[in-house]
């Protein structure tokens, strides 16, 4: 019979930093470096999602999960703070200084989601404008081509049979 392991809450809170920020890596691998099973951690996972939802805190969360609120306020949160505090406030939240620095690059932008949503609706428009500014452009080529074309035609035909009109 399996004894069931208990672990620390320091270990746990490690072990889900430590999948938050595995990169590339599977839970598998990162598990297995910690000697646990798989599930154990995954469960960790869905309890830890789970609580940050109810709590609404940016607390073991990765940082695309965060809303444009909660950026803001990180970013008001963090700013002035030197580099060991930036560091030790970033690892509170499970953060990295880059993501701060990506934030505050997306704000001064202004890309936010409902401006990109109104960018994206401008696009829509400009792109229907062109398309209907470019059937128009093709017909009046084409009205121009046969124009010349009826020109030419016209200049050719008092050639052949000389109208007496030169």
């Amino acid at each position: 019979m399996k004894v069931k392991q208990t672990y620390s809450v320091e270990f746990r809170e490690q072990a889900l930093l430590k999948v938050l920020h595995r990169g590339s890596r599977t839970i598998g691998s990162v598990a297995d470096e910690l000697n646990m099973n798989v599930m154990t951690l995954k469960n960790w996972m869905k309890g830890a999602a789970a609580s940050a939802r109810s709590e609404g805190s940016g607390h073991a969360r990765r940082p695309e999960e965060w809303s444009l609120e909660e950026r803001l306020l990180g970013l008001q949160q963090s700013h002035g703070l030197a580099d060991e505090a930036l560091n030790a406030w970033c690892r509170e939240r499970g953060l990295f200084a880059h993501h701060l620095a990506q934030w505050r690059v997306d704000f001064c932008a202004g890309g936010g989601a409902g401006s990109r949503r109104e960018n994206a609706q401008e696009v829509r428009a400009l792109k229907h404008v062109n398309a209907q500014l470019e059937r128009e452009l093709n017909r009046k080529e084409k009205a121009l081509a046969e124009a010349a074309a009826l020109l030419v035609l016209q200049k050719k035909y008092h050639a052949l049979f000389g109208d007496g009109v030169e």
